[in-house]
């Protein structure tokens, strides 16, 4: 297992022939500072050593396809110093380096003398033209891998800088590729030297040379400016001031962030690189934006309708531009549509959206015994409105099994339970909750678009199923999780193995649809079975698989403890934070917020190594299990981020758009004597403090706005006016 980079920036003293980085690594030095600071789209690293001081600042505009890379130098050592500076990346021009390098073409461009590549392989980026730029002041440079680090070498220090030779100049075809750029500089005591470089991928090569001239020319300053103003236009719409600064550091700046740079535009993060859309992924990451930026939302539901089949099931990822993906058995998937459909026009109050045309899918179907198929499907000539799609795929969810319980097909949500019921037989209780709350939410619309006997089928349903769900789904202190084909009951007392899972009980509660006192049973079971305040854990089951006769699905060949089998899985545990706010737990809402808040996993030096994931970012999984325990994996690209987003905005701050009016509904703990929020809308902006005198956890029973007193349920009509308006709320009791 390595952590290697495919990008390194060096440093040499051309006196004494000493190398160095401007970061930690692959040239590490152990008596050496380094300081890496991360702000919302750019990255800074620090570094002093042999006198000379260095600061790489590191971003992309935000119009073109240019990663900028800005060192600045400064000696401090008393004397001139010759510094060569060089940049070094691997070309992979595709999924993956191992197959692509010898279909990698190099040149130096005679226009620009900057390093072009392309790959030769055919397919729907082949051609494209890839560029790497020293600002123009490259006087030598190689492609040839081989040659930069030597035959068996290493970045950590290549052959090409321990001889004083400047590269040779090697381009062309057949190579191991990559692009090392090398210039000198002379800096004189106390100066200053700064030098751009340019890695970028375009259409052509009149647009690389076009990107290049301008960027050459541009004032970095200036262009770093722009790229945070408009982080904060995004993050800026909604900023909260609680007595937990770690909270208010994520909830304003972090979650948001990560959710739309990682899982919304990029689509990649450390673990994972592969840029694909997921069907329910990104449609759950989009309802965090739908108050921000509605129009990224709206987008991107039409953008998902669009991927739905004829016959009403979904595909479960596909890639951009060409749509090849995968039509699945999965259980779930369609269902978020109509789920982010209804949560999109709370929040906006656009029900035009379900008027919108949109096309299906045309594909082969999936035989008897086939539980996936990865194909380009063909674009219907069938069209229907977006609430079309999502009644089609309502529809399409009302089978059950023999308990009247939805089949769960290849996964539900949990796609490592794929052998729950393979057959066709098993059935989902996570599912049947979350189906009620999709037909509940759905039949009013229905209703109003002229539809009641459609409305009256989905009430029946859900009435028969939410008797299904206590008749069947109860085990007596939670409720079980599911059934497999042949009848045997998962997440049940007696089992051994995953006795209890998180998302049936959560669900309970989120869905309206359980027994309300067995709803809060069912939350005392996960805080005694799932909780662990001591490792700062909040498990999705227990105990994890392991040696159980049961064959669930790939799930049981993780090892115990990790990710999906039994770890702290960190989108469902979200769930269960949002779970207690429903009941009005704002105590333990918030306690487990802060056991989910990466920041608190890094307060000090032991906790940050037993951590070893970024403090800044939500991992998608925190491994439970001996001698992993505490340990953060899969970081970035997480649904996570999104939904905790929205349990602290929502559910905890009790902070609610819904149709132009905002409403204040919070679960905070009682020992908060208060918060403050600003919001801004359109062009006005609200002030809101909420005050708790009373040690309160819920209920709003006084509301003002600019000093006029308002019924706290009716809440606030949010207006365009351009001005800033106060308003105050006051917690219970009355």
């Amino acid at each position: 297992v390595s952590d290697s980079s495919g990008e390194v920036f060096y440093f040499r003293d051309e006196a004494s022939g000493e190398v160095w980085c401007p970061t930690a690594l692959p040239v590490r030095s152990a008596t050496a500072f380094h300081a890496a600071h991360h702000g919302q789209g750019y990255s800074r690293f620090r570094h002093t050593a042999r006198g000379i001081s260095s600061e790489m600042l590191q971003f992309v505009p935000p119009e073109d396809p240019v990663k900028i890379t800005r060192i600045s130098l400064k000696n401090l050592s008393g004397r001139t110093r010759r510094i060569s500076i060089v940049a070094y990346v691997e070309w992979v021009l595709g999924e993956s380096r191992g197959g692509r390098p010898p279909h990698v073409i190099t040149e130096i461009d005679g226009m620009t003398n900057a390093v072009f590549a392309r790959s030769a392989w055919s397919g729907e980026f082949g051609g494209r033209i890839a560029f790497a730029d020293l600002a123009g002041k490259q006087t030598s440079w190689t492609a040839d891998r081989t040659e930069f680090l030597g035959r068996n070498g290493s970045t950590a220090l290549p052959r090409a800088l321990r001889i004083q030779d400047p590269l040779s100049g090697k381009v062309g075809a057949g190579l191991d590729p990559c692009a090392a750029l090398r210039t000198v500089i002379e800096i004189r005591p106390g100066a200053r030297a700064d030098i751009v470089f340019l890695l970028g991928e375009t259409a052509d090569r009149d647009r690389a040379r076009e990107l290049i001239g301008r960027y050459r020319k541009a004032n970095i300053d200036e262009l770093l400016r722009e790229v945070t103003r408009r982080w904060d236009e995004v993050l800026g719409a909604v900023q909260i001031s609680t007595p937990e600064p770690a909270m208010d550091l994520l909830v304003n700046r972090w979650l948001l962030y990560q959710a739309l740079s990682s899982r919304i535009w990029a689509r990649a993060g450390f673990y994972q690189a592969g840029g694909a859309y997921g069907f329910r992924d990104q449609l759950q990451d989009m309802m965090a934006l739908s108050n921000v930026r509605p129009d990224l939302t709206r987008a991107h539901l039409l953008r998902a309708a669009a991927r739905q089949f004829v016959a009403g099931d979904v595909q479960h990822w596909w890639h951009p531009p060409s749509g090849r993906g995968v039509r699945t058995r999965i259980s779930d998937d369609l269902l978020w549509l109509p789920y982010a459909v209804t949560q999109y026009i709370a929040a906006s109050g656009d029900h035009a959206v379900l008027g919108e045309i949109v096309p299906f899918l045309d594909g082969e179907t999936l035989n008897e015994d086939q539980h996936e198929s990865y194909f380009e499907p063909r674009i219907s000539n069938e069209r229907a409105s977006l609430y079309e799609h999502c009644a089609r795929t309502l529809d399409r969810s009302l089978a059950v099994g023999s308990h009247g319980l939805p089949l769960m097909g290849t996964g539900d949500w949990n796609d490592g339970m794929n052998r729950v019921g393979e057959g066709g037989k098993g059935e989902s209780v996570w599912l049947g909750w979350f189906l009620y709350a999709n037909l509940r939410a759905f039949a009013p619309i229905a209703e109003a678009r002229g539809e009641p006997a459609r409305a009256l089928a989905w009430r029946t349903h859900m009435t028969e199923m939410a008797a299904a769900l206590e008749r069947h789904g109860w085990d007596g202190g939670w409720y079980r999780r599911a059934y497999f084909d042949d009848g045997t009951p998962l997440g049940t007392d007696s089992g051994d193995e995953c006795r209890i899972d998180s998302i049936a009980q959560s669900w309970a509660v989120l869905s309206g649809a359980a027994d309300p006192e067995r709803a809060v049973r069912a939350m005392a079971a996960v805080e005694s079975d799932l909780i662990r305040p001591a490792s700062g854990l909040v498990l999705l089951f227990t105990p994890p698989f392991d040696r159980t006769p049961l064959e669930p699905g790939y799930i049981k060949g993780y090892v115990p403890g990790i990710r999906e089998n039994g770890g702290q899985y960190t989108h469902a545990a979200v769930w269960t934070a949002i779970a207690f706010a429903e009941l009005g737990d704002g105590d333990r809402a918030a306690a487990i917020f802060q056991m989910l808040n990466p920041i608190m996993h890094a307060t000090n030096r032991e906790d940050m190594q037993r951590y070893g994931a970024e403090p800044y970012v939500v991992a998608a999984d925190v491994y439970a299990e001996p001698p992993h325990t505490g340990r953060g994996g899969w970081t970035w690209y997480t649904g996570a981020a999104g939904w905790l987003h929205r349990a602290g905005l929502e559910w905890i701050l009790g902070v609610r758009v819904r149709d132009g009016v905002l409403h204040l509904d919070p679960a905070i703990p009682r020992n908060w004597p208060g918060y403050s929020i600003r919001l801004r809308h359109h062009s006005a902006t609200y002030e809101v403090q909420i005050e708790n005198p009373n040690h309160a956890t819920t209920g709003i029973v006084s509301l003002e706005l600019d000093g006029t007193a308002l019924d706290p349920k009716a809440g606030i009509r949010l207006t365009d006016d351009g001005a800033t308006h106060k308003v105050r709320a006051v917690l219970g009791p009355a």
